[in-house]
């Protein structure tokens, strides 16, 4: 009889229990008119940073570049913009803003989604990495002992002095035999180098260069590459233009390439959502996206925003991609695993 009645009286826990809060709660917002009304404008910078993402190749690039420097930060309007929008809703116990939330979150989701798997494989036959090792690199020989203990077969490094390149052939002699400085860049491979030269990028000094390795598994043409840097000023917004005409030259010289298997290393000062890169991207897969876990954001070291160093691989099959650990640089370190023989 006890039970009973507190069932009917409603003192129970059971399902009828919470069947009753759920009704209050529910005539309690549908009492509450506002729930519609507020949030406003919550609900249309929800819609904004949407349409941003959504039309970010329609912004257009005539004033200030603004365009690329949207798409350079994009994934940063999904990880920043909708859990801020999620909490003003919240705040204001917004129906309309947190319906609106869903946009912004759905078509970050449709962009960035695929990132956010583990994509990492195993097996390959070639390990490759990358570095922009800083010209005012404090440790260029703790450097050089670092990424060569990744266990790269080639090694690429950008933003080289004269002064330090002593410093990291010596440091780098005993893992890799053969090795070529080009300008500010180098190779570093312990199979043989073949067809190295400098690749005009439009700058009046060197900072690319191309060889072919010799992998037991078969030739790879390899292309190393630091593009221009990128500013953002007050004044002139962001300012690309130098690096835009390199990437487009090294886009001409990559087309051009007569091997089959080709793998670019470089910073590149610009990401893959970059319209433009679309000279080299267009026509290359950045291992990153088909094999790694996550952004794999490289720069800068201290907080990593953006992914700007990349590994990129045509007629090569990417395994797995990852960063490696920080060393004296302001850029974080790239490597990836590839696979050069067909299955």
């Amino acid at each position: 009889m006890a039970q009973a009645y507190m069932t009917e009286t409603g003192g129970g826990t059971g399902p009828d229990r919470r069947g009753s809060r759920l009704r209050s709660l529910y005539e309690r917002l549908r009492r509450d008119g506002g729930i519609w009304r507020r949030g406003i404008l919550t609900a249309a910078l929800a819609v904004v940073v949407a349409l941003v993402m959504l039309m970010h190749a329609r912004i257009p690039n005539s004033v200030g570049n603004t365009g690329s420097l949207v798409e350079t930060f994009l994934p940063w309007f999904g990880v920043v913009f909708v859990p801020l929008l999620l909490i003003l809703a919240l705040v204001r116990r917004s129906a309309t803003a947190l319906l609106a939330v869903l946009l912004p979150l759905v078509v970050w989701l449709n962009l960035f989604g695929g990132l956010l798997g583990d994509k990492t494989g195993s097996g390959g036959d070639l390990t490759v990495a990358t570095h922009n090792v800083n010209a005012e690199n404090p440790d260029p020989t703790g450097t050089a002992r670092d990424v060569a203990a990744s266990g790269a077969d080639v090694l690429a490094l950008e933003e080289l002095t004269a002064s330090a390149v002593p410093v990291y052939e010596q440091a780098l002699a005993s893992t890799y035999k053969y090795h070529s400085v080009q300008g500010t860049v180098g190779l570093w491979s312990k199979y043989p180098l073949s067809g190295v030269r400098a690749v005009d990028i439009r700058l009046g000094w060197t900072r690319a260069m191309r060889a072919t390795v010799s992998s037991p598994e078969g030739t790879v043409a390899v292309y190393v590459a630091h593009m221009p840097s990128v500013r953002v000023k007050l004044a002139a917004g962001f300012t690309a233009r130098q690096r835009d005409t390199s990437a487009d030259a090294l886009g001409e010289a990559i087309a051009d390439e007569t091997l089959s298997r080709v793998i670019l290393l470089g910073d590149l000062n610009g990401t893959m959502n970059d319209r433009s890169l679309n000279a080299v991207t267009s026509q290359m897969r950045s291992t990153q996206g088909a094999a790694g876990s996550g952004f794999g954001f490289s720069w800068p070291a201290s907080f990593p925003l953006a992914r700007i160093d990349q590994i990129m691989v045509r007629g090569v099959q990417p395994v797995s991609s990852w960063t490696l650990p920080r060393t004296g640089s302001d850029h974080l370190p790239v490597a990836a695993r590839v696979r050069v023989t067909t299955p």
